[in-house]
């Protein structure tokens, strides 16, 4: 089941208008135009409450043929919350209504959440999905944004028990990212442990379990810490020193998709042997000493003048095909390496070399064993956070 972002608000949309019972867009729900239906939708979604008495006017927009309308069905649906969800179930038990809509019914209800909202027929389908996707499965690359710890070992139960996670549901390597990805963007939490609530521990790659997600204990110890830069550092040392004495050795990583920030931090034999984040580095310099994993490569907070290589290749032409532009980047790779300029290295650079790089995946990765989404000591309380999830 494929989770989209929910569609943007529309620029302009009847739903702005101060008009409190969104009956008057209801005749609007059939319009020809895709974008009149959608702005309709809008006026529902901006009033939960009052929307209540129009889903049975609302469910056929979960399978109209815009996939954009469809989001926003989607989106209006998890905003009226628990009181549409027996309408949603009916839609889910009706053959009739066509494989979309009861597609995007199970969305829905996965986007409202809550143990409500699926039943047991839904969650054993899912569950015979994953199983036969797990067959057939190659490694793809995640988007990277969050951080990731890596233990050299293949004894998932150890790796669980280190972080204190439980009830650990097998997924596929597309649901355990989509995950990862859901809770670190998750900006309309519903309580605010959604973004420690469940922690992914993938399969063994090429021989170590990479963990992404946030445990509970680290992050209220960051969260409720006057200085969170530094309570991170703390903690991230502490955790893979740790892991390192249980495992031997340990490294943890983090990249984001927002602003260029990276780090790492690599442990061995219950000692921190490098600690580096970009940002810190550029605002205090780096502690260093630098590690082998690091050789030949510039550090993202090192500045290096690379204008020579620029001038040497000359401009982009305007309207350059793909051809041009891999020809123009290979010339400019080229130049600065006749110009002794080395690349700059980011946390898959170092974990490439150290262990393995997630952004690297693909169908040589060496998998053994199922991925899994386990619960932290928040998730056992409050539960896996609501959203619908790729398989």
């Amino acid at each position: 089941m494929d989770k989209t972002p929910p569609p943007a608000e529309p620029s302009s949309a009847p739903g702005r208008l101060d008009v409190a019972d969104p009956g008057a867009y209801a005749a609007l729900l059939g319009h020809a135009d895709a974008e009149v239906r959608d702005h309709a939708l809008f006026a529902f979604q901006t009033r939960p409450e009052a929307a209540i008495g129009y889903v049975d006017r609302l469910t056929p927009l979960l399978g109209d043929p815009e996939a954009r309308v469809r989001r926003r069905a989607v989106t209006t649906f998890k905003e009226i919350g628990t009181a549409a969800v027996p309408a949603l179930r009916r839609l889910r038990q009706r053959p009739a209504t066509g494989p979309r809509i009861r597609a995007t019914a199970l969305e829905a209800l996965a986007a409202i959440g809550g143990p409500a909202a699926l039943d047991d027929r839904d969650l054993a389908a899912w569950r015979r999905l994953t199983r036969i996707k797990q067959f057939t499965e190659t490694p793809e690359r995640p988007h990277l944004c969050g951080s990731w710890y890596a233990v050299p070992t293949a004894d998932q139960a150890a790796v669980l028990a280190a972080f204190d996670l439980g009830d650990p549901e097998p997924v596929t390597l597309r649901t355990g990212a989509s995950a990862w990805n859901h809770d670190s963007h998750n900006w309309g939490r519903r309580h605010p442990h959604e973004r420690c609530s469940r922690v992914f521990v993938g399969p063994a790659l090429d021989g170590w379990t990479l963990v992404f997600g946030r445990s509970s204990q680290d992050t209220h110890r960051i969260e409720d810490a006057d200085d969170q830069e530094k309570a991170r550092s703390e903690v991230v040392r502490e955790r893979c020193a740790d892991l390192s004495r249980g495992f031997g050795a340990a490294q943890w990583y983090g990249m984001s998709c927002g602003d260029g920030w990276t780090a790492w931090c690599i442990a061995e034999g219950g000692e921190v042997v490098r600690f580096y984040d970009a940002f810190d580095a550029a605002e205090k310099g780096d502690e260093g000493p630098g590690h082998p994993a690091e050789s030949g490569y510039r550090l993202p907070h090192e500045y290096v003048d690379t204008g020579d290589a620029l001038d040497a290749v000359g401009d982009m032409p305007d309207g350059a095909d793909p051809l041009d532009v891999e020809a123009f980047y290979a010339g400019y790779v080229q130049v600065k390496r006749d110009l002794g300029i080395p690349d700059t290295c980011y946390a898959t650079d170092i974990a490439a070399r150290l262990s393995v790089d997630p952004g690297a995946l693909g169908a040589r990765t060496r998998v053994t064993g199922t991925g899994v989404l386990a619960l932290t000591a928040c998730g056992r309380r409050y539960g896996h956070p609501a959203g619908a999830l790729t398989v």
